[in-house]
């Protein structure tokens, strides 16, 4: 077992949770707030991939400003005392806020709000020539109002500099799986999974196996959601279905869905503020490591959860879509 590793500034209450590369912790800091307290594991900071991949988490969390991305107060990057201080959400993330409902899927009002929230963050990444990357229930963050924030940036890239293309299989784009890099589209069609899996209670494309989502992923049409859910409001059942496109091209934009959803909740389109659209710098300088600047770093892979199939990689020429991860 890890020990535990102390953070100054930082009382810790209790675990939370403990993910593939970090502990969460809550804890209280030096002004009486509680937060989760992300904590790197010792064997997170000896791999550099992995190491590279949470310094890229603080580093992005601190610079985004929006009320649907996860705020960061707080972090270190790199070293020894490598931590991230988050916004605490005590409903935890969208796969616990399910799981507590045993499989039934949520009301369509409460559905509907937390699938425009995430929009509205993808949005706002977008607008920022970000690519999220990794949006599936896992990494959506529910407050005790049923708001929803999009968190776990560590896979996120800036479009303009590059980074390696990664997703987790259920919620991966076919051009993805294909081997091509991502773009704020393959981000839309993680977000078209999301929306059948709120809206009807099952994932559109299913598979016990890599090789088997794939196949789906890449050759299988999903069932209309308006025949899976005819109380889904339909220009809310026709984008979602859009957001499945196999092309990129063909797929409405995370605003154009956000639009929708606001509309089917009867709530005024109202645009991002110019302060909100523009990250801020990071609170805690962020120490260059190898060729990976402090802007936007090239990243490894996301790491998929427990329940799915490996998570796809792309490196060059060596991807192989087949390749296993321990």
């Amino acid at each position: 077992m890890t020990p535990e590793r102390s953070i100054p500034g930082y009382k810790l209450l209790h675990l939370l949770g403990r993910g593939h590369t970090a502990l969460v912790h809550l804890a209280q800091d030096a002004q009486g707030r509680q937060v989760a307290l992300k904590v790197p594991l010792e064997e997170t900071l000896r791999d550099k991939e992995a190491a590279e991949r949470f310094g890229n988490e603080v580093r992005l969390t601190l610079q985004f400003r929006h009320p649907h991305v996860v705020q960061g107060y707080a972090g270190t990057a790199f070293g020894p005392k490598a931590f991230v201080a988050l916004r605490h959400y005590p409903a935890g993330t969208l796969s616990d806020v399910l799981a507590g409902r045993g499989g039934q899927k949520l009301p369509l009002e409460e559905a509907l709000r937390i699938l425009a929230d995430v929009a509205a963050g993808l949005t706002y990444l977008h607008g920022l020539s970000a690519v999220h990357q990794d949006v599936k229930t896992q990494n959506v963050y529910v407050d005790d109002l049923g708001r929803a924030a999009l968190g776990d940036l560590g896979s996120t890239y800036f479009i303009t500099q590059g980074g390696q293309s990664s997703g987790s299989p259920y919620y991966m784009a076919p051009e993805i799986y294909h081997g091509e890099s991502s773009s704020p589209a393959s981000d839309v069609y993680s977000l078209g999974v999301l929306a059948y899996e709120l809206l009807t209670g099952q994932r559109p494309h299913l598979g016990d196996t890599y090789e088997a989502l794939m196949a789906a992923h890449l050759n299988s049409f999903a069932t209309p959601l308006s025949h899976l859910n005819p109380q889904v409001p339909r220009p809310v059942a026709r984008l979602a279905e859009r957001a499945l496109a196999k092309r990129p091209q063909d797929r409405p934009t995370a605003g154009d869905l956000r639009r929708a959803l606001l509309a089917a909740l009867g709530e005024p389109d109202e645009e991002a503020s110019p302060q909100e659209m523009s990250p801020t710098p990071p609170a805690v300088p962020a120490r260059q490591m190898g060729r990976h600047g402090p802007a936007a770093p090239r990243l490894p892979a996301a790491v998929a959860p427990a329940e799915a199939p490996p998570t796809a990689e792309r490196n060059g020429s060596r991807w192989n879509p087949f390749k296993r991860r321990k």
